[in-house]
């Protein structure tokens, strides 16, 4: 039996479903956000959001929780892409709380960890009630158990109990003063999906997710790049490798992987051939423990 004309590609229904999820949080809430750091899923949650309610602006500011170790390539687009588009960005700094001594350097040097206290109190300061972040299912286990609509208490702090159902895309998004909920407009999205996405809209992203000659150097079994944050320490030598990253991240914990995929399309082959997700293959800090994200998300991270 021929396929309907009318019916939708798997992109199409996936943008539906976003588009869908971006103008409910319009109608529903009052202070929403969305979490924007300059990386690939960001940069497509923006890019869908802009075609929800084109040509009216983004009714929705952008928040970033800077940890001070990002890549300044990313960092770069970032600021780029706020200033084409006249967004409005907040940036809640890491450095700053450690400054102020509410939080301390961890003795190995990453700081995604360090990320949930600047995160919950921007939310609460800027009275945020709804926030959007680009977390997908088939990142991370914890992150498949969650909802689109994901309700947060008065402390940010994730229960998996108290999950609502979500038939028929009908998405309750009803919370008490101080709780709010956070959005998650990718979350049947493959990384797949995103590459795909990103070559048909032809979005643009920063040069480090496509290959290109960087000083590295290995850290259980991950190429690092060097920098402020403590690498590399003795006996961890520093050479030239050509690589690109799946992720973007806190340098201190997000690895580089060996590539030739200079195109779209040699990225987009690289991956349909990849048998490792992009966190599991190239983040530190999810190898912690068998629940290291789990255990983040209940203390209010992303």
């Amino acid at each position: 039996m021929n396929e309907s004309p009318y019916a939708l590609s798997h992109l199409d229904a996936l943008e539906s479903e976003a588009v869908h999820i971006f103008r409910e949080v319009a109608g529903e809430f009052e202070r929403p956000v969305i979490l924007f750091s300059g990386g690939k899923d960001s940069i497509v949650m923006l890019h869908l959001a802009m075609k929800a309610f084109a040509p009216a602006p983004v009714p929705f500011g952008l928040l970033h929780v800077d940890t001070g170790h990002n890549f300044p390539e990313v960092l770069d687009h970032r600021d780029r892409v706020v200033a084409t588009h006249g967004l409005t960005l907040h940036v809640a700094s890491v450095q700053d709380y450690i400054d102020r001594g509410v939080l301390r350097e961890r003795p190995d040097g990453t700081r995604n960890p360090l990320q949930t206290v600047p995160l919950t109190q921007a939310i609460q300061d800027q009275r945020f009630d709804a926030v959007f972040g680009g977390g997908r299912r088939d990142e991370e286990k914890a992150r498949a158990k969650e909802r689109v609509f994901s309700l947060r208490d008065e402390f940010s702090q994730w229960d998996p109990r108290r999950q609502r159902p979500e038939l028929w895309q009908l998405y309750n998004g009803r919370h008490a003063p101080g709780e709010h909920v956070r959005v998650f407009p990718l979350s049947n999205w493959t990384e797949l999906d995103v590459w795909q996405y990103i070559a048909r809209e032809r979005i643009e992203l920063p040069s480090i997710y496509f290959a290109h000659r960087r000083e590295v150097f290995s850290r259980n079994g991950m190429w690092l790049t060097a920098g402020e944050w403590g690498g590399p320490k003795d006996g961890e030598i520093p050479e030239k490798r050509q690589v690109r990253y799946r992720t973007v991240g806190d340098m201190s914990c997000t690895g580089a992987v060996d590539s030739d995929a200079q195109t779209l399309e040699q990225v987009i082959a690289e991956i349909a051939a990849s048998r490792l997700t992009e966190r599991g293959a190239t983040r530190a800090d999810d190898k912690l423990s068998e629940a290291a994200m789990e255990d983040r998300k209940r203390e209010g991270y992303f």
